[in-house]
C-alpha cells in the first residue's frame, strides 16, 4: 500500500518548483514504490491537487483562470468518434452491418425510437436499441452540449477542474461534446449514471477521451444513485459536490423527473450548475420547462418542491415576483452537422419505393430546448423589468390594440415561413404565448433580427394584437417601433 499522504505532500512541494516526475517522487517515498504505482496514485489524486498529466507523463498545475468560450461550432462528428461507432457495429454484425437482416433490425429500432419519443412511450434500451440510438442521436447530442455550455463560459463560470455528473449518460454524446469543448489543460472527474445496455456503447466511446478526463460509469438508475429509492442510500460518489450536473435528453424518460432533478440539485456545489437539455419537439421541450418551473423558488402552485434554485438561462424571469404559466415551448437552433458515414450507410441501404424520399435515418439537425439552474442566484444577465417603463406580458389582454413597451427574452429564431419574421418571446410573467411579429424592419428595430437566442431586448411602441387562430398575442414591430438589444 503506497503512502498517499507522502505522494500528495511531495507533489504539493514540487508543483511550485518544476514539473512533477513520478520517478523522482518514488525516490522520496518509504519503500521505494514503483514509478508506475506513483503515477497511478497521482492520476487518482490529480483532481484534488489541481494537477494535469502531460503527454510526457509529468504532472503540472492547472491554471486558475476559468474556461474561455472556445468558439464552439462543430461542422461534423469528429472522425475518431465516428470510427468508434462503426467499430461497435462491425464487432456486432460484421463489415456489412448496414445490409441484410442486421441493417433491417437497426432501421426498425431507429424507427421505434423515433415513434416512442414522439408519443412519449417508455423507451427500453437493449444492445440493439443502444446501437440504433448511437447511429441516430449521438452526433446531434455531441454538438448540443457545447452550445449550452457557452452560456456559462461567457461569464467565466466553468472551472478548469470540473467534477461532472451525467445523469442518464446514454451512449456518450454529451460526454464527448463536453470533452471536446473543454481546453486540453482541463482536468475532469466525470461520473456517468446509466442503468441500461447503453453502457456497453458508452464504455467504448469513453475510450476516446484524454488522460485528464477521468471517467467512472455507475450502472445504476438515477433514483438509486441519488438515494431516492426506498431503502437505498445515495452512491458514495455523491458525497463530494459536483460542479456540473448534466441531464442530456433524459428528463422525459424518468418516472418522476422533478424528484430526480431536485435530488441532483442537492448534489450540486453551491456555485455549480444544473444543465438540462431536450429535443426541440413540443412534448419534450415543454416537459423540460415544466421541470424547470417546479424547481425554481417562488413556484408555489404545489407542483414541485419550489426550492431555492434560480434560472440562469435562457428563460429568465424579468419580473422578480412573477411566475410564467404558458406552455413554454422554446428551443434554440444551431448549424446542421455533416452527415456521418454510419448514418449515410444505413440510409442508403434502405429499401424504398418509387415515392420514398431518402434521409429517414439521417439526423444532423441541431435543435434543442435547454435550461440552466444555479443555487447561488447567478443569472446569465442581471436585468429586471420596471413597471414605470414596461408592461407585463401577463397583462397583455388589457393592452390589445394599444402600443406598449416590453422587456423580453428572445426565445426562438425566426419561426415564419418567409413572410413577416416571427419570434417567440417571454418575460417570465406570461400566461399565454407571445410573439414579436416584424412587419417592417428599420434601422431602429433591426436588433430584433440580429439578437441571438436568449438575448434580452427592449421593445418600444409595439402594437399588441390577439391572434384568435393561434390563441396567442402578437406584438407588431413596425416602422413606429424601436427595438434595442439590452443584453446579448
Amino acid at each position: 500500500m503506497i503512502d498517499r499522504t507522502a505522494v500528495r505532500n511531495n507533489a504539493n512541494y514540487l508543483r511550485n518548483v518544476r514539473p512533477i516526475d513520478p520517478e523522482e517522487i518514488a525516490e522520496y517515498i518509504e519503500g521505494a514504490p514503483h514509478p508506475a504505482v506513483v503515477r497511478e496514485t497521482l492520476r487518482e489524486e490529480a483532481f484534488d491537487l489541481r494537477l494535469r498529466e502531460r503527454e510526457d507523463g509529468a504532472f503540472v498545475p492547472v491554471e486558475e483562470s476559468p474556461v474561455d468560450p472556445p468558439g464552439w461550432a462543430p461542422e461534423a462528428l469528429p472522425e475518431a468518434y465516428a470510427f468508434a461507432v462503426e467499430d461497435l457495429l462491425v464487432r456486432e454484425y460484421g463489415a456489412n452491418w448496414h445490409r441484410g437482416e442486421s441493417g433491417d433490425e437497426l432501421r426498425e429500432r431507429v424507427r421505434r425510437l423515433k415513434t416512442d419519443y414522439l408519443y412519449e412511450n417508455e423507451v427500453e434500451y437493449d444492445r440493439v436499441a443502444a446501437l440504433g440510438y448511437a447511429i441516430y442521436h449521438l452526433p446531434a447530442y455531441y454538438a448540443t452540449v457545447g452550445y449550452v455550455l457557452d452560456d456559462l463560459t461567457e461569464n467565466g463560470l466553468v472551472d478548469r477542474t470540473l467534477r461532472v455528473l451525467d445523469v442518464g449518460a446514454g451512449v456518450g454524446g454529451p460526454a464527448l461534446g463536453l470533452h471536446d469543448y473543454l481546453p486540453d489543460d482541463a482536468v475532469v472527474d466525470y461520473h456517468a449514471v446509466e442503468p441500461s445496455a447503453a453502457t456497453e456503447v458508452l464504455d467504448r466511446m469513453l475510450e476516446e477521451t484524454g488522460r485528464n478526463f477521468r471517467t467512472t460509469v455507475h450502472e445504476a438508475t438515477a433514483e438509486a444513485f441519488l438515494g431516492l429509492d426506498e431503502g437505498e442510500e445515495a452512491d458514495p460518489a455523491t458525497d463530494d459536490p459536483f460542479d456540473l450536473v448534466l441531464f442530456g435528453n433524459v428528463l422525459s424518460e424518468l418516472a418522476d423527473p422533478v424528484a430526480v432533478a431536485d435530488a441532483a440539485l442537492d448534489a450540486l456545489a453551491p456555485d455549480g450548475s444544473l444543465v438540462a437539455f431536450a429535443p426541440a419537439d413540443r412534448n419534450t421541450a415543454i416537459g423540460l420547462r415544466r421541470v424547470e418551473r417546479a424547481l425554481v423558488a417562488g413556484d408555489g402552485d404545489g407542483a414541485g418542491p419550489g426550492r431555492d434554485a434560480e434560472i440562469y438561462s435562457p428563460a429568465l424571469r424579468l419580473w422578480p415576483d412573477a411566475i410564467p404559466s404558458d406552455p413554454g415551448w422554446s428551443f434554440d437552433v444551431a448549424a446542421d452537422l455533416a452527415v456521418p458515414p454510419f448514418q449515410r450507410r444505413l440510409d442508403e441501404a434502405t429499401a424504398r419505393g418509387e415515392t420514398d424520399e431518402p434521409g429517414e435515418f439521417v439526423n444532423v439537425d441541431v435543435q434543442f430546448a435547454y435550461s440552466i439552474l444555479r443555487r447561488d442566484g447567478t443569472r446569465r444577465v442581471d436585468v429586471e423589468a420596471s413597471a414605470e417603463r414596461c408592461a407585463r406580458m401577463a397583462e397583455s389582454e388589457r393592452h390589445v390594440t394599444d402600443r406598449v413597451n416590453l422587456l423580453a427574452v428572445k426565445l426562438s429564431h425566426d419561426l415564419s415561413e418567409g413572410d413577416n419574421a416571427l419570434y417567440r418571446v417571454g418575460d417570465g410573467s406570461q400566461a399565454t404565448d407571445h410573439y414579436l411579429v416584424c412587419t417592417r424592419e428599420t434601422a431602429l428595430n433591426r436588433d430584433l433580427r440580429e439578437a441571438g437566442y436568449g438575448s434580452v431586448v427592449f421593445v418600444e411602441n409595439g402594437l399588441v394584437l390577439w391572434n384568435e387562430d393561434e390563441g396567442a398575442y402578437n406584438v407588431v414591430v413596425d416602422d413606429e417601433t424601436v427595438v434595442d438589444l439590452v443584453a446579448p
